[in-house]
């Protein structure tokens, strides 16, 4: 182990989002003598996707069963909950409807509860008109799918006391700190930084939407690149919130990794309506006119994008009228709740998610945690990371213990 005081580490995690620090912060629950730093290349944590989400504790109905998501998702939302309570962060379980209009949906709603009680998802059921008008009552369907343990946190408020835990453990974060490149010499990883060389025997990298660009420096051919995809959203006004109690969501397209446009009662003080799903040609483009000409020939250069777009095309063509029409966006809200208005939708905010996509044009659906020497590699971390962070955290402590050679320090007896 180094010396407290050197410059050199044990481990350095890239990227202080949600991921990254829940494992920083499992790893130094078991090894509190291990010399541990983030580095950040913002001024804070949290300030990516982290961030930028709708901020719902998902309950674990809509993954495959047998797959990271799921079984990181059930034991993610208990742990997730109970973190909260215990650290006086506001949460509220709230629940969530997931609503079919048509018979096709009435279809999927029949499998998607089927998936849910694979998954052992708990309260899981179908309601009746009545119990949906009791649940949800400016809702209109022909069947609803209820999953009572649902809830809702701002997410800003769980890594910043992720930050604190880290920092009272004795881990280090660095932020302003951007990741120039990386090199190997003598079985030590010298990272280049904007804040100077750091010296690690390991690396964690939980770089979100950069994840494949960090792997890339550090020489591991991934088969797969980060695809930006902007969400963009509105919010309610003040007057217009009564219509949402909870949350309240279209049965999904299996087809497609997005679940539609949605209303979602948040922590942030204000409901959200949406998102879409559009190409953002920035990794961080939150604004349509952000742009990047160096993300976006890193997207459009990459096979896997043209062959998931010739497949994916009216989905497309399709996300991008809705973004560019209002009354598009209507009309998917009021397939949930028809009384909405044009007039009930006031301001707006987006979020950039980090979609994979695999050389075949696949998007990557699952996690994606791959290992080279020395060094663990989150390629892929979608909806539901955060709800089951602490989950993730302790499976890369796993992984880290096997790959890194960490052990624990010898007890020192007391006489």
């Amino acid at each position: 182990m180094c010396h407290l005081g050197s410059t050199k580490y044990d481990v350095v995690v890239i990227g202080a989002g949600i991921i990254g620090l829940s494992t920083a912060m499992k790893l130094l629950e078991r090894f509190p003598q291990i010399k541990l730093a983030i580095v950040e290349k913002d001024v804070k944590e949290g300030t990516q996707q982290s961030g930028h989400n709708s901020g719902v504790i998902h309950s674990g109905i809509y993954y495959r069963p047998g797959s990271f998501k799921a079984d990181f998702c059930v034991a993610g939302r208990a742990s997730m909950t109970q973190f909260c309570e215990e650290n006086d962060i506001p949460v509220w379980t709230c629940g969530k409807l997931v609503v079919a209009s048509d018979a096709a949906g009435v279809e999927r709603l029949n499998a998607l509860e089927e998936r849910g009680t694979a998954n052992q998802v708990e309260g899981l059921r179908m309601v009746d008109n009545d119990e949906m008008a009791e649940i949800e009552p400016h809702v209109v369907a022909l069947k609803a799918l209820y999953a009572p343990g649902t809830g809702i946190v701002d997410y800003r408020n769980v890594t910043a006391v992720y930050a604190d835990r880290v920092r009272a453990a004795g881990g280090e974060i660095h932020f302003n700190t951007e990741l120039n490149g990386s090199k190997v010499v003598g079985g030590v990883t010298i990272l280049n930084t904007t804040s100077g060389d750091f010296e690690t025997s390991n690396v964690i990298n939980c770089a979100g939407l950069h994840s494949d660009l960090v792997a890339e420096t550090m020489g591991v051919e991934t088969g797969l690149r980060i695809i930006p995809f902007r969400g963009e959203y509105y919010k309610l006004r003040k007057e217009s919130e009564f219509m949402v109690k909870g949350l309240i969501y279209p049965v999904p397209d299996p087809a497609f990794p997005f679940l539609g446009v949605h209303l979602t009662q948040t922590m942030k003080g204000w409901v959200e309506a949406g998102p879409n799903a559009v190409l953002a040609t920035k990794r961080e483009g939150y604004r349509k006119r952000d742009f990047s000409m160096s993300d976006f020939l890193r997207t459009i250069t990459f096979p896997g994008f043209w062959k998931m777009g010739i497949r994916e095309w009216k989905t497309g063509v399709w996300e991008i009228n809705r973004s560019l029409r209002k009354s598009v966006f209507l009309d998917g809200l009021q397939q949930l709740v028809p009384e909405l208005t044009s007039k009930d939708l006031a301001g707006t905010g987006s979020g950039v998610r980090a979609q994979a996509v695999d050389r075949s044009g696949k998007l990557v659906d699952d996690f994606r945690i791959e290992e080279s020497r020395g060094a663990i590699h989150v390629l892929n971390a979608p909806s539901p990371g955060a709800t089951s962070s602490l989950v993730i955290g302790d499976y890369i402590a796993d992984l880290a213990v096997k790959n890194f050679g960490l052990t624990a320090a010898p007890q020192v007896a007391v006489s």
